[in-house]
């Protein structure tokens, strides 16, 4: 049975609301997208670490529709994609050179071993996209692929474009022993803007923020991962004595958004010289890249009369 300590966000305020935060951890989720795909170790990585980035990044905002991160770069994991809805629907996928990985890896003598996702993505950036749907203005930032892990480009996305004090910890369990369970989570803490005429005390907020942060990497990996323990439980450990006050919970599930309609739809905007290329054994077969549920068609469906 799934555990319902997984697979959710809470999100919670400190010090009288000075600071708000995010606990999230996934366990389902991230599973039954890599089951979807037939990834190599690290590549299964990357996708499970950007998954929770994803939803963290996502449960910041407030939108009615679809939130995408996404990772184009050179290196032999040249794109990732994760899709998180408003109604907590996840799916993901990534784009990678074989070769190029095993090859990168032998060199480094790290083969099959997990790397930090910048080392495997190498240059390029990263970009988030909320789409609310026709008649409404599409939302993007964009920030390089800098840092030695993906917890750093994040904070390097907040510092240049939002400008928002932000602390974030991201956590990734690969399976271990004869476990093919997959675990991530991750924890950030953010200024809540000043209201205003609120007059402050600029060194007991300096402290009040070094402080809340001190507790934040105080928590491990034993921690989060801790099935026993609910994300109540943990935040509670980490924030009893800073006026703690959880104030939301948001479930996370897989979900695709891929149809044999969606498919029919598109296909058919194709020439009949294009059609006629994707043919093989009388019929034209495509592939979901996020669940790889497969479609089939007759040629004759897809050529408009």
């Amino acid at each position: 049975m799934p555990n319902k300590n997984f697979d959710n966000c809470v999100s919670f305020f400190i010090d009288n609301g000075a600071f708000q935060g995010r606990l999230i951890r996934l366990n389902e989720v991230v599973n039954t997208i890599l089951e979807k795909h037939a990834y190599p170790r690290p590549v299964s990585a990357v996708i499970a670490e950007s998954t929770v980035l994803a939803a963290m990044l996502a449960s910041t905002l407030k939108y009615d529709g679809l939130f995408t991160l996404q990772t184009q770069s050179n290196g032999p994991v040249s794109m990732i994609v994760v899709d998180v809805t408003s109604a907590g629907k996840i799916r993901a996928c990534a784009k990678f050179d074989e070769q190029r990985l095993e090859a990168g890896q032998t060199l480094r003598k790290t083969s099959g071993e997990i790397e930090p996702a910048p080392h495997l993505m190498g240059a390029g950036h990263l970009a988030f996209t909320v789409d609310q749907g026709k008649n409404t203005e599409l939302y993007q930032g964009i920030v390089d692929l800098q840092g030695k892990n993906l917890t750093e480009c994040a904070l390097r996305y907040f510092k240049q474009s939002e400008q928002i004090d932000t602390n974030l910890k991201l956590f990734l369990l690969p399976p271990q022993g004869e476990s093919k369970t997959w675990l991530a989570a991750g924890i950030m803490l953010q200024k809540m803007p000043l209201k205003g005429g609120a007059a402050v005390d600029a060194d007991a907020a300096a402290e009040a923020w070094n402080e809340a942060n001190v507790f934040l990497e105080s928590l491990s990996e034993n921690e989060v991962f801790d099935a026993s323990l609910s994300s109540a439980d943990i935040l509670h450990r980490l924030f009893h004595g800073n006026d703690l006050k959880i104030v939301q919970t948001k479930e996370y599930s897989f979900g695709c958004r891929c149809s044999r309609d969606k498919l029919l739809n598109t296909l058919s905007t194709f020439s009949k010289e294009d059609i006629a290329s994707m043919v093989e054994n009388g019929k034209i077969t495509a592939t979901c890249h996020f669940c790889s549920a497969q479609y089939c068609f007759d040629p004759g469906e897809l050529i408009k009369q």
